[in-house]
């Protein structure tokens, strides 16, 4: 399979970990061969068939999902009770910074962590804004960052920028 394929799949991964449910769907070309009496395959789609590269990656996406569980049921209880997007533009939470109005490839995955999704192909660095008047838990380095500004992060192959809002650390950093 070709690395820009394998770099597509892992950046989907890491978008669909910020995701109310992550699920991956779909067929790979060529098809396998059916199996006599069990239906289709998954094993061309399964994590580990994108090489190892990208299986190490996605693996610790995974488990990374895992350990949101409550954080993710938080989430979906506030919609469910208070219609509250799971996922929602800045500018839900921050309406009264100006510069979140025009953002719009970064998200809010619930109240607490800001995902910034890596969209260019062979992207390895990204700016991100962390809205003001707020400070920002970098999730890979644990850096405490002051918030209304915008910053340059490197975004290596195993990275998507995500920030916790506030100071704990909410039990996720990767670092």
């Amino acid at each position: 399979r070709s690395l820009c394929f394998r770099e597509l799949i892992v950046r989907w991964f890491q978008y669909g970990v910020f995701t109310p449910i992550l699920r991956l769907h779909g067929h790979r070309l060529p098809a396998l061969a059916r199996l006599p009496d069990m239906g289709f395959t998954g094993g061309p789609n399964e994590a580990w068939s994108f090489g190892e590269e990208a299986y190490e990656i996605i693996k610790g996406l995974l488990i990374l999902r895992e350990r949101m569980k409550p954080y993710i049921l938080e989430q979906m209880r506030a919609a469910h009770e208070r219609g509250t997007p799971v996922m929602r533009p800045l500018i839900f939470d921050f309406p009264d910074d100006g510069e979140c109005g025009d953002i719009g490839d970064q998200f809010m995955f619930g109240d607490k962590i800001l995902v910034a999704p890596i969209l260019e192909k062979g992207a390895r660095t990204r700016r991100v804004y962390l809205p003001r008047g707020e400070r920002w838990r970098d999730a890979w380095t644990g850096a405490l960052l002051s918030g209304g500004a915008w910053i340059e992060v490197e975004v290596p192959l195993d990275k998507i920028p995500f920030f916790y809002r506030g100071e704990e650390d909410m039990g996720l950093l990767v670092h």
